[in-house]
């Protein structure tokens, strides 16, 4: 009797397991989400305009708008995120492990970290290249000029090998100094360990604004790889990937339209443009589909702004960072910025 009794329990735990889920559009790693009461985001330590605590320890940043729009659109509330600061060579570890529901730190998308590292790439935030920076005084213009030059470069990044690639292409040796971190990598390379500073073009404006003298340093022209960068989560819950998908969407389908934090209220009363309706949750159920409310784009957008918005506010040409929308622009401008249909 007592073993029918535990066993009826069982039955009545996992039956309302399998209901959460169901209410969260099949995804056991959104309805754990909702159970902790915040989102488990994993950032870069530190790249201004990127992801990088203030002065008050509050995360800020491109990537880290990322995270907080996923939290808004799973709590209506941007700041329910834990972030956990992670370097290169830890980061997939820390995913795999559950330490982390979604990695948003400037990460490349490349086939092995897709298929062999188990994770899915939910889209591009930031389509990037890897470039080089060197002192002024070096007396160099090109990157084919860097023969012999000692390179720093951060460990367990696909910067190592477009290094390796691009100076055999050209026949030039190089010295690598291995570092652990993009903070490391600025010290090292003010402090003279090496020539040349490579990694991210994006990651390298950065870098140098943050510099006391930045005109004392020059980044090359040369862009030597395609260094697509985006949100990622574990390989094996679909479900949570189509929410950090899709909430990415929302803002790059928002910017497309013209809806922005400050009108996406009045839009929400209702336009006679169908995808802007259902985007922000007049027509249609495509909230309910993801486990979500009605709502969350229209939270997502009011709270975080659109893609435009966060770019400008973080990383634009009026920020320290100085970055021109380029390839980043809308497909509608000429670049490669372009969200699926809302239907």
């Amino acid at each position: 009797m007592k073993k029918s009794v535990f066993l009826g329990a069982l039955t009545v735990a996992g039956l309302a397991a399998g209901a959460a889920v169901a209410q969260d559009g099949g995804s056991p790693t959104l309805s754990a989400i909702k159970e902790h009461g915040a989102l488990k985001c994993g950032v870069n330590p530190g790249t201004p305009g990127f992801a990088a605590p203030d002065a008050n320890g509050v995360w800020k940043g491109f990537d880290v708008d990322v995270c907080r729009a996923v939290a808004t659109a799973i709590f209506g509330d941007p700041d329910k995120v834990e972030y956990t600061p992670l370097t290169s060579a830890v980061r997939f570890s820390a995913l795999a492990a559950g330490e982390v529901d979604m990695l948003a730190r400037n990460t490349t998308w490349t086939f092995t970290r897709d298929v062999d590292l188990k994770n899915t790439f939910v889209g591009v935030n930031y389509y990037d290249g890897q470039g080089f920076m060197v002192p002024k005084d070096l007396g160099v213009s090109s990157a084919k000029e860097l023969s012999g030059a000692t390179v720093c470069i951060e460990t367990g990044t696909t910067t190592e090998l477009n290094l390796s690639d691009y100076f055999r292409v050209n026949n030039m040796d190089y010295e690598p100094v291995p570092v652990e971190s993009f903070t490391e990598a600025q010290t090292q390379f003010l402090a003279g360990a090496c020539d040349v500073y490579t990694t991210d073009a994006s990651a390298l404006a950065a870098s140098r604004a943050s510099f006391e003298n930045p005109g004392d340093y020059v980044v090359l022209p040369e862009i030597i790889s395609k260094e697509p960068l985006g949100p990622l989560v574990r390989h094996g819950d679909s479900a949570w990937g189509d929410v950090v998908r899709w909430t990415l969407n929302a803002m790059i389908a928002a910017e497309e339209y013209g809806v922005t934090s400050a009108n996406a209220a009045e839009l929400a009363e209702g336009t006679e443009n169908p995808e802007i309706n259902r985007l922000l949750g007049v027509e249609g159920d495509l909230g309910a589909m993801l486990g979500l409310e009605s709502d969350w784009a229209l939270n997502v957008i009011t709270t975080i702004g659109n893609y435009g918005e966060s770019f400008e506010r973080n990383i634009g040409e009026s920020t320290p960072v100085g970055l021109a929308r380029g390839l980043n622009a809308q497909w509608t401008e000429g670049g490669l910025i372009y969200s699926p249909p809302f239907r």
